[in-house]
């Protein structure tokens, strides 16, 4: 239709109906909601929570603000409602708020309309041009949004300060038959939000002196984080009172829900994934990093974790083996957990610490929420070492509890004041020769997955050792050449003792 009619005139003929914003997207969502058609797509973990709630709103032709935490997808809503709108709309020619012809509102397009009539020009808009943005911050102004009167325009065209057609419109009234979005309303100054009052309810609106009745046919949405309402603004209530549905968004609900978001949006290029093999175990190591976070004692809640963590973090995972790998000149080489270490400046730049956490300082806590996260997914992959304590007061002899504890050979290697070091940038053969050092460490991780390859056997020997540092049966620690060192627990305490005694003699 848009290549044919280019008339006022011809649109008439075709019988073309008006519709409003609202009513074009509730037919459109019906229509796809028969079709058992998503609009949302790409949006992973909405589909039985926030999804409907959208739905519900469009079905009732309601202006939306999505309340949630940063990272969980509000603006990436709000966009993809763009494909529910008709995939072409008519304009007048020429109108900078996209002047409905059979509903003109501008006085540009009454007045053209009222001198050509049916020859009045007509354009094609397309969908992905009705989407307005804005970010509130505290310099918005009203100008911004709404409009003001532009001098040089009067000087230009030799017009009265009087004359409607002097006024620079803003970006709400050049959104006019669309889509527009304020991302985090709260940080738009409350005269600011009193000034969308009449948009939101009566359609009036007023720049400079002129009132103006502007019906503008706009589908708002907002959004808003709830640490917005005590750290840095808050909604006004008439404002609010007049955006008709909350939806309240969330962070993923599960593991597999997450690690589906992070494949999805990480930007690994094919040349990475060409050089670098990721295991299940590191892809699911790095969602429980985030879920580990979002309960952290350490970590502002309030806040949030935002799901941007665990796509950076998955990121520079794959980065830190590819840089060994270009420096070892090898082809391919596979995620090791010593790797783990490469990720914590994602982790840094994703929370906001409380007062302990600060305290702790950012590295730190980025090092215990990866400990953490093995803890939680050690007991998925090998028993739970807590399960092989000495149960009852008879004692046990050493050759029964290793019998039945396969960790014990290993702990007993470490108590014998043997030590391992796994870097980051060993080789892959120099990293597996120092995994078989340890006695016992092969056998347990044979035991539990007998049909495992040398790297993935490797690898699971890694986290083995990781995971009895984190139940307290072994001790690790940074190295500063990007690694971890293992040592026996005890010695290791005993050793920090006499560095406590020697730093007091020293004082």
């Amino acid at each position: 239709m848009q290549a044919t009619i280019k008339t006022l005139g011809e649109l008439k003929q075709s019988g073309y109906k008006s519709k409003t914003v609202k009513e074009e997207l509730r037919e459109n969502l019906i229509r796809s909601i028969q079709e058992k058609d998503n609009p949302f797509t790409g949006i992973i973990g909405y589909e039985d929570t926030v999804i409907p709630d959208v739905e519900r709103a469009i079905l009732s032709r309601h202006n939306i603000l999505f309340l949630g935490l940063r990272g969980q997808a509000k603006t990436r809503m709000a966009r993809d409602m763009v494909n529910l709108l008709d995939e072409w709309i008519p304009v007048v020619a020429g109108s900078d708020i996209n002047d409905d012809p059979f509903k003109p509102i501008s006085v540009y397009a009454r007045e053209i309309i009222a001198e050509k009539g049916d020859d009045t020009p007509i354009a094609w808009l397309h969908r992905s041009e009705r989407y307005g943005e804005k970010l509130a911050t505290p310099d918005v102004s009203v100008a911004d949004l709404i409009g003001d009167v532009d001098p040089i325009k009067a000087a230009n065209m030799r017009l009265s300060f009087a004359d409607e057609r002097v006024i620079h419109y803003g970006i709400i009234p050049r959104s006019h038959r669309g889509i527009f979005v304020i991302n985090e309303l709260p940080d738009l100054q409350a005269r600011i939000q009193v000034s969308l009052f009449n948009i939101l309810q009566e359609g009036d609106i007023q720049i400079r002196g002129f009132k103006l009745r502007m019906p503008l046919d706009i589908m708002f949405v907002f959004t808003a984080n709830p640490e917005d309402y005590t750290n840095r603004g808050s909604i006004v209530t008439p404002l609010k009172d007049r955006i008709e549905s909350q939806i309240i968004t969330h962070y993923p609900k599960s593991v597999v829900i997450s690690q589906a978001i992070t494949e999805q949006e990480a930007d690994v290029l094919p040349a990475q994934m060409g050089h670098v093999e990721v295991p299940d175990l590191c892809r699911l190591l790095v969602e429980e990093i985030a879920m580990e976070a979002r309960k952290s004692e350490y970590v502002d809640q309030k806040s949030g974790v935002s799901a941007r963590l665990t796509i950076t973090a998955f990121e520079n995972l794959v980065s830190t083996a590819e840089r060994r790998a270009l420096r070892q000149g090898i082809k391919r080489t596979i995620i090791r957990i010593a790797d783990f270490v490469g990720v914590i400046p994602a982790i840094t730049g994703k929370i906001e610490l409380v007062y302990e956490g600060e305290q702790e300082g950012p590295f730190n806590v980025s090092y215990r929420l990866i400990g953490q996260a093995v803890r939680a997914l050690f007991t998925q992959y090998f028993p739970d070492p807590q399960s092989f304590k000495k149960t009852g007061r008879e004692p046990q002899n050493r050759k029964s509890q290793s019998q039945n504890n396969p960790y014990q050979p290993v702990i007993d290697w470490f108590g014998k004041g043997n030590d391992l070091a796994l870097l980051q940038d060993d080789t892959d053969e120099m990293y597996v020769q120092r995994l078989y050092q340890v006695d016992g460490l092969r056998a347990a991780v044979k035991q539990f997955y007998p049909n495992a390859d040398e790297a993935q056997a490797a690898l699971l020997m890694e986290f083995l050792l990781h995971g009895l540092s984190e139940f307290s049966l072994i001790s690790k620690k940074g190295v500063e050449a990007g690694g971890y060192a293992f040592a026996d627990i005890l010695g290791s305490m005993i050793n920090m003792n006499f560095s406590s005694e020697e730093d007091d003699e020293d004082i």
